[in-house]
């Protein structure tokens, strides 16, 4: 039905007669003379239609947005002064000759102009006319390259694309599984997987060396605007590797990536540890293009009059940070509040401040409600142990440790891009050297990656004292977001079953979850690693969008529905027989 793309028309098709398909997406009537822009997923072409072609001219004048059509016609020059460099085919325009209506449309619902802002709901719910909008399809035209790019070089660098099963058991990976009756299986429930992690480990097991695949991933968890309850990741396991070397193939490959589709060069990735990406940031994916960084003041705290500095500054579980922000001083006192209820969010009970108006001063040239509070020695050795300049203001938290870092570490980015603070470009960097484990509300221990995640140590020190030991993790973090996380893995069934231990897993729930994996673990699994990038945030990150929903098809809704086909939706009394299922009553609300 044509003979070429829209967008791919220009100065070299002068003089020759094609055949176009595609939507009207705008129709302009200039004195006579009707202006259709066609556009396909490739671009835009104006063509022109006159008078002397009587019956398309009259087809043109009934045409409106989002019509599909065929246009025949020849390219030419568009008049001088006509031009419009904004467009890829802005120099030319089509001679419409015959003009074919392939299909009517209704006025849309979305204006499929750039500059219309349009409800996200609206959006998702017609999302084939959202989709149609130029940068929502230059957007998923962009992944299929990167993911084409991806593919090719794991492939270069021999790894297997294999698929795992969707239909999989429950584990424990820290979040909800998506259960699937099992008809033929009364009572009993598929788990859709979290990640691939045990069947790619088991491929390992199984010789395959290097696997690899653009694998679908489901968690039922709470949403925010990097979390979708189904993900696509970029998995990947290699064998006879360590963290150092699968750590610099990885780079390899992001360098690519970026290189190959922004011309980009991301340069060094610098490594930090856990410990030090906390306690200087407050965050185990720091943003690196923002100066700004936590201080610890404990040391100079913990005798004020002060309690809710003292407290914390006597308590090993707790913190006490300071945050300089240069030239923040003239922050508004309404913007504060609005800082004091952002950090109330991650728990912090308020938000401590002094603004130094002039440093020369001394306390005298500080304003702040809490000075009063402190000796002036102390007020000064602060001052002078954060380096405050005149034009300053500092934040402080005080709390327990998880607390502070949240809520003080969530502030600087927040503060950092009111202010402008946050540098262009790309800062990219790996975290290393990860905690085992975590404290549970209960004082139990969970596994800070997951639980086939393989210690720094060996098994008699990770049963002496679980709380201290480190992993063999890294995470890929770029700009403040975790672009990915991998380890090396267990490979042997007594640390394996240390680990469970540990976990407070005994060995009879241990077999009934994990005995094939155990089992594999002792025919001779070689070591492994791998890692996992979020395939979704990283074309959020490249494409500038704001939320990972911007670049996936079908995305779901903040509350996991789908507005299109109106997901998650009821099924009939037969399916539910069938599958041995029944459904309990909803509690009726009380008038």
């Amino acid at each position: 039905m044509r003979s070429h793309y829209c967008g791919e028309l220009n100065e070299s098709h002068v003089d020759q007669e094609v055949s176009l398909c595609g939507w009207v997406h705008r129709r302009r009537d200039h004195g006579g003379v009707i202006f259709l822009d066609v556009r396909d997923r490739e671009g835009l072409t104006q063509v022109v239609f006159d008078p002397d072609t009587v019956e398309s001219f009259a087809l043109a004048e009934s045409v409106r947005s989002e019509y599909v059509v065929q246009v025949k016609g020849r390219v030419r020059l568009r008049p001088q002064g006509t031009g419009n460099a904004d467009m890829v085919t802005g120099q030319i325009e089509v001679l419409g000759k015959g003009l074919v209506i392939l299909n009517a449309s209704n006025t849309p619902p979305i204006q499929l102009d750039e500059h219309v802002e349009v409800g996200e709901e609206v959006r998702l719910h017609y999302r084939y006319i959202d989709l149609r909008r130029p940068e929502m399809a230059e957007r998923l035209r962009f992944r299929s390259k990167v993911t084409n790019t991806v593919r090719n070089f794991l492939d270069e660098n021999g790894f297997l694309d294999i698929e795992t099963p969707l239909l999989t058991k429950a584990t424990p990976e820290g979040a909800r599984d998506y259960l699937v009756p099992s008809r033929t299986h009364p009572n009993r429930f598929f788990a859709l997987p979290q990640s691939p992690q045990l069947f790619k480990q088991i491929l390992m097991a199984a010789g395959m060396d290097r696997y690899y695949q653009i694998a679908k991933c489901f968690r039922d968890e709470d949403l925010r605007a990097d979390r979708q309850p189904e993900f696509t990741q970029i998995d990947v396991e290699t064998s006879f590797m360590d963290e150092e070397q699968i750590m610099s193939m990885m780079e390899v490959l992001i360098h690519h990536v970026f290189k190959s589709h922004m011309d980009v060069d991301l340069g060094t990735f610098p490594r930090i540890t856990f410990a030090e990406a906390m306690r200087r940031y407050g965050s185990d994916k720091p943003d690196l293009r923002i100066d700004l960084e936590l201080v610890d003041i404990a040391d100079l705290m913990s005798d004020v009059d002060f309690k809710v500095f003292s407290g914390p500054a006597k308590d090993p579980e707790s913190r006490v940070v300071a945050l300089r922000v240069p030239e923040g001083a003239g922050i508004s006192r309404k913007v504060i509040d609005s800082y004091t209820d952002f950090v109330g969010i991650y728990g912090a009970k308020g938000l401590a401040w002094i603004k130094v108006n002039d440093i020369s001063a001394g306390v005298d040239g500080l304003q702040s409600p809490i000075i009063k509070f402190m000796p002036e020695a102390t007020v000064l050795a602060l001052m002078a142990k954060l380096g405050a300049q005149t034009g300053d203001i500092i934040f402080f938290g005080a709390d327990k440790e998880k607390v502070v870092n949240e809520a003080i570490g969530a502030l600087r980015v927040k503060v950092a891009g009111d202010l402008g603070q946050v540098r262009e470009g790309w800062a990219p960097l790996w975290v290393i050297d990860f905690p085992m484990f975590e404290s549970t509300s209960d004082g139990g221990l969970t596994s800070l990656h997951h639980p086939f995640t393989a210690p720094a140590c060996d098994a008699d020190e990770l049963q002496a004292n679980p709380k201290q030991a480190l992993s063999r993790a890294y995470d890929m973090v770029l700009n403040g977001t975790e672009l990915g996380g991998g380890s090396i893995r267990i490979n042997k069934p007594d640390m394996q079953q240390s680990v469970f231990k540990v976990l407070g897993i005994g060995e009879e729930e241990a077999t009934e979850k994990f005995g094939f994996l155990l089992d594999a673990l002792s025919y001779g699994c070689p070591p492994h690693g791998g890692i996992a990038f979020g395939l979704d945030r990283l074309i959020m990150l490249m494409t500038g969008a704001s939320s990972i929903r911007d670049v996936i098809a079908f995305p779901k809704t903040q509350s996991a529905a789908c507005p299109l086909t109106n997901a998650p939706g009821t099924v009939s009394a037969k399916q539910l027989k069938e599958l041995n299922i029944r459904l309990r009553e909803q509690e009726k609300s009380k008038v």
